[in-house]
């Protein structure tokens, strides 16, 4: 015997609950919404940037994550040597690039 609530109306679902299966529906909608709006694009962000460092070469001109421009005078597996100015290099990973810029860009900053 409950004393705060009758067994007659613990055991009845409330008035005015939503369907269980309205309510899973609307879970696997919001699932499918944050796939498409924020996964997805994600991932291919993700390979394309993938492609990009792997795509890099000796002589390349890029630009940092940090904003550092240079040529790329050395590649020793993840890590590239970066030539900055003359006499400067700058070692750093793979992983730092942010893009590849075209050729002679750097002669005309």
């Amino acid at each position: 015997m409950s004393f705060f609530i009758p067994s007659a109306h613990a055991a009845a679902p409330a008035p005015g609950e939503p369907d269980p299966l309205i309510t899973m529906a609307m879970f696997a909608g919001l699932f499918v919404f944050m796939y498409f709006m924020i996964i997805r694009p994600q991932r291919k962000k993700q390979k394309e940037h993938r492609e990009l460092v792997t795509s890099v070469a000796k002589g390349d001109e890029i630009v940092t994550n940090s904003g550092i421009i240079g040529k790329i005078s050395k590649l020793e597996g993840d890590y590239l040597v970066l030539e900055v100015s003359d006499k400067v290099e700058l070692k750093f990973q793979r992983n730092a690039i942010h893009a590849i810029l075209p050729k002679g860009t750097i002669k005309a900053i």
